[in-house]
């Protein structure tokens, strides 16, 4: 299943139903024909409805392109990445078998098992529909019970729960204040215990974080123990959907061009950590370039790196251990499941650490333990298992000077303003006495169509 780390953020969505708010319960109109609280999909007012509402979501769910998707009554809300507003249709658009509202959602990523691989499950009351590339599957509707042996109907949500994260292939069922772990291998139902938040009107797994909506605000929690993480319940409203003079959504104008990936701006740092995860920084704000199926969000670093302030000028990762360097000082922080940790007694002095005064940019190459590091027009080797480090003579590259560097299995990428220039590998780089062509950061990296 695929991975994905930072805190999610959402929209709140209202409808209100003879005068109360949606999230209050969840009516259904199962074959009634009737969907209710049913909105305008004209996009043009799509913006401020989600932005002024009070209420929350039915359900929501990544599909099986990774577009998020918000359920509300007889309408879905997806968000696009690439589209600077939410996007609104009527239900019956994309599912025509299906009427009314949608209890819960769930996208199943299973890459070993074709057949339940990138579907879409779709619940409402004591049936299920799944879909496959937008076609509804064969033999559904099915009873829940049936797909999913020991799961009730009536479900108020549903979210994967990837083998990382969970120590196996599962789902967990929400319904009132129980949560049910469906284990995909055995095809067998536990119930489990559950702490705080207590019910959800919605789950999303996003970027390897898991969500919790109730109403206009959500929490993150631990999967596997439903443990609430500090700093919550947070506004839906200020996460993922650009509402004006508020939170961190995409396309904030507080950030301006640093935080639109398709900008051009250049990137001061760039990394690739032991898991395959990648980091772009500028301005202040951290990027996730791996994610792509999950889309490109900007956010600020101390969400994801607690104490971290200002720009990184070089990034690397080394050991389970992810390296950021700002001016003389570097920082030293530890990936996990809850996000990143710093390690006690760091900021340390760059030249105490790595025995450099100086990164405009570094990068080391999956499995080994030699850092190089770039200042203007040089290179240096450092072997990091040496202590203390040292670094090696300084060495010419083919170029003025670079914003970042990053090594992965497919070679090494030295980023200048809005281009990078790839190498396969050390010797090549060092062997060679002009630069390679250059290619677009935002096109090649990000998918940018412009």
């Amino acid at each position: 299943m695929e991975g994905s780390a930072a805190a999610l953020c959402l929209a709140a969505l209202l409808v209100l139903v003879d005068g109360r708010p949606l999230t209050q319960h969840k009516p259904h109109a199962h074959g009634d024909g009737h969907p209710h609280g049913a909105e305008t999909s004209g996009n043009d007012t799509a913006l401020a409805q989600i932005c002024g509402d009070e209420g929350g979501f039915d359900a929501a769910t990544l599909s099986e392109n990774g577009t998020m998707l918000f359920f509300r009554g007889g309408d879905v809300w997806e968000i696009l990445w690439k589209r600077p507003q939410p996007h609104s249709r009527p239900l019956s658009e994309s599912w025509p078998e299906l009427e009314g509202p949608v209890d819960a959602a769930l996208r199943i990523h299973r890459q070993d098992h074709p057949e339940e691989h990138q579907s879409l499950y779709l619940f409402q009351g004591e049936k299920v529909w799944s879909y496959a590339e937008g076609q509804l599957r064969p033999n559904f509707p099915r009873r829940i019970g049936d797909e999913f042996p020991g799961v009730p109907g009536d479900l108020d949500a549903a979210v994967e729960c990837h083998p990382e994260e969970c120590g196996g292939e599962t789902v967990l069922f929400f319904k009132g204040d129980k949560v049910f772990s469906f284990d995909l291998e055995l095809r067998m139902t536990k119930e489990r215990p559950w702490l705080k938040p207590g019910q959800c009107d919605a789950a999303l797994r996003w970027l390897e974080r898991y969500y919790c909506l109730q109403g206009t605000q959500f929490h993150q929690f631990k999967p596997h123990t439903g443990e609430v993480l500090p700093g919550y319940p947070r506004d839906l409203r200020d996460y993922f959907i650009p509402c004006p003079g508020r939170g961190h959504g995409h396309g904030n104008a507080s950030w301006g061009d640093a935080g639109d990936r398709c900008s051009g701006q250049p990137f001061h740092a760039i990394t690739s950590d032991d898991s395959g995860r990648i980091y772009a920084f500028r301005g202040g704000l951290s990027f996730r370039l791996d994610s792509w199926k999950d889309g490109w969000h900007a956010w600020p670093q101390a969400h994801s790196w607690p104490g971290l302030q200002g720009d990184v000028d070089a990034a690397f990762s080394w050991d389970k251990r992810m390296y950021l360097i700002q001016g003389s000082q570097v920082f030293i922080y530890l990936s996990g499941r809850g996000g990143h940790q710093q390690v006690e007694g760091y900021p340390r002095a760059l030249q105490e650490e790595l025995g450099v005064p100086k990164a405009d940019a570094a990068f080391t190459c999956p499995g080994s333990t030699e850092l190089y590091v770039i200042t203007g027009d040089r290179v240096r080797r450092v072997d990091l298992t040496q202590s203390p480090r040292r670094a090696d003579e300084p060495q010419p590259l083919p170029h003025d000077g670079v914003d970042g560097a990053m090594c992965t299995a497919d070679g090494i990428y030295l980023l200048h303003e809005g281009s990078y220039h790839l190498y396969k590998d050390v010797a090549e780089l060092l062997a060679a006495r002009s630069p390679t062509a250059p290619r677009s950061i935002a096109a090649d990296l990000f998918h940018c169509t412009q």
